[in-house]
C-alpha cells in the first residue's frame, strides 16, 4: 500500500512536536488516521497468551502516546494488539513548562521532559468506562504515576489501582520516569516494597484480579536491577515493563536538541533497553511475562526482544518517523522472522537466545 504518512511528515516536522502530537491525536479520534494511515495485516502466528489474556499479536503501543485515554477506538483501528495509557496520576496536573518534547530526526529519537502531565483519575476513568460500556473489549493497560507534590507514593499508586482494576487488563507501576523529581529512587528496595503491598492490597479491596507490572527504567546499576528485581517477584508482581526513558547522551547523538533535559527514547534506547531486558528475564528465571519496550522500530527489533526475553513488545518513537502503517510492517516482517527460525508461534521464541533462563537472584 502506498504510505501516505510519508506525504504527511514534512507538514508534521515543521510543527512544534507536541503540537504534532495533538493534531495526531484529533486525526485518531476522528478516525481519518486509521481510514488513511493503518495496514491491518493479522496472522494466526503472532497470537499469543500472557497473564491469561488472548492478545491477537504481541505488538503494542507503549504509554506516553494517549496519556489521557482519548484516542482508544482510532489506536487499535491501526492495527495494536494492546494499548497502554498513562501515565495517570491520582490529581490533575500540567507537567512541566513547555516546551517538553523534542524530536531528534538526525538520531530517530525523541527527548521528552512530560513530567506526568495527566487530566487526572476521575476524568480518565471516566473515558474509559465510556468506552468499555460501548462494547469495546480490546486490551488495555493503565500506567500508574504519582502526582509530583504527593508525599506518600504507595498512596497515589493505591489510588490508581482502585480505579482503573475493574476496567483495565493489566497495570503497570511506574517508578521509573525520570522527569518527577525523586520518582526513580522508589526503584529501592524499601520504598518498593511498600508501593507495591499497597498496590496489591488496592487490587484485592477492587475484587478484580488484574496483572501488575512494575516498569523499571534502564539507568540503573546491576545490583539495583537485581534488587528491583527481587523485591518484584517476592511481592507477587506478574511481570516487568522494560524499559522506561534514559537519561543517558551517547556521544553518536547527532542532533541539536541531544542536550535537552529529559528521557531519550527511540533507537538510541534499543541496545541498553535490549540488554536489560536480557538480564531481566535471566534473573527472573522467565518466571513472569515481560514486555519489551525500548527503540523498537523495524520487525527484526520487535523479534530481538522477544528472543532476548520479551512476551509482548511496544512501540512509540518510532511512529513519530515512519507514521502508522509501521504497525502492520512489523507484524508482517515479525511473522517472516519466525517462519524462517521455524516457529509457528510467538510465545516460542520467547527468551529463545537463552540456554536456560538464568537463576541469578540470590
Amino acid at each position: 500500500m502506498v504510505d501516505l504518512y510519508r506525504l504527511v511528515w514534512p507538514v508534521l516536522a515543521a510543527i512544534d512536536a507536541e503540537r504534532a502530537h495533538g493534531l495526531a491525536l484529533r486525526a485518531l479520534k476522528s478516525g481519518i488516521a486509521a481510514a488513511l494511515l493503518s495496514d491491518k495485516f493479522e496472522h494466526s502466528s503472532l497470537a499469543t497468551k500472557v497473564w491469561d489474556l488472548n492478545f491477537g499479536s504481541p505488538i503494542g503501543l507503549a504509554a506516553g502516546f494517549d496519556k489521557n485515554a482519548e484516542a482508544l477506538a482510532g489506536l487499535f483501528d491501526l492495527g495494536f494488539g494492546f494499548v497502554e495509557i498513562g501515565g495517570v496520576t491520582p490529581l490533575p496536573q500540567p507537567g512541566n513548562p513547555k516546551p517538553r518534547l523534542f524530536r531528534l530526526a538526525e538520531d530517530w529519537a525523541v527527548i521528552n521532559r512530560f513530567g506526568f502531565n495527566s487530566d487526572g483519575i476521575d476524568a480518565v476513568r471516566s473515558r474509559m468506562a465510556a468506552w468499555r460500556a460501548a462494547g469495546h473489549r480490546n486490551l488495555v493497560g493503565v500506567n500508574l504515576g504519582k502526582n509530583k507534590a504527593a508525599s506518600d507514593a504507595a498512596a497515589d499508586y493505591a489510588a490508581g489501582v482502585a480505579a482503573f482494576a475493574p476496567l483495565a487488563d493489566f497495570l503497570v507501576i511506574n517508578v521509573s520516569s525520570p522527569n518527577t523529581p525523586g520518582l526513580r529512587a522508589l526503584q529501592s528496595t524499601e520504598p518498593l516494597i511498600e508501593i507495591i503491598k499497597a498496590a496489591r492490597d488496592a487490587c484485592a479491596s477492587s475484587g478484580a484480579n488484574v496483572p501488575l507490572l512494575l516498569k523499571i527504567a534502564p539507568d540503573l546499576t546491576s545490583d539495583d536491577v537485581a534488587a528491583a528485581c527481587r523485591a518484584g517477584l517476592e511481592q507477587g508482581i506478574d511481570g516487568f515493563v522494560v524499559s522506561n526513558t534514559t537519561t543517558a547522551r551517547p556521544e553518536a547523538l547527532k542532533s541539536p536538541h541531544k542536550t535537552e533535559a529529559g528521557g531519550l527514547s527511540g533507537a538510541p534506547l534499543f541496545e541498553p533497553s535490549t540488554r536489560l531486558l536480557r538480564e531481566v528475564y535471566a534473573l527472573t528465571e522467565g518466571r513472569v511475562p515481560l514486555i519489551g519496550v525500548g527503540g523498537v522500530a523495524s520487525g527484526a527489533d520487535a523479534y530481538a526482544k522477544i528472543r532476548a526475553g520479551a512476551s509482548l513488545v511496544q512501540i512509540y518513537s518510532a511512529l513519530v518517523f515512519q507514521g502508522p502503517a509501521l504497525v502492520g510492517r512489523i507484524k508482517r516482517d515479525l511473522v517472516a522472522l519466525l517462519t524462517r527460525d521455524g516457529f509457528t508461534s510467538v510465545g516460542q521464541a520467547v527468551g529463545a537466545d537463552h540456554d536456560s533462563p538464568g537463576g541469578k537472584i540470590q
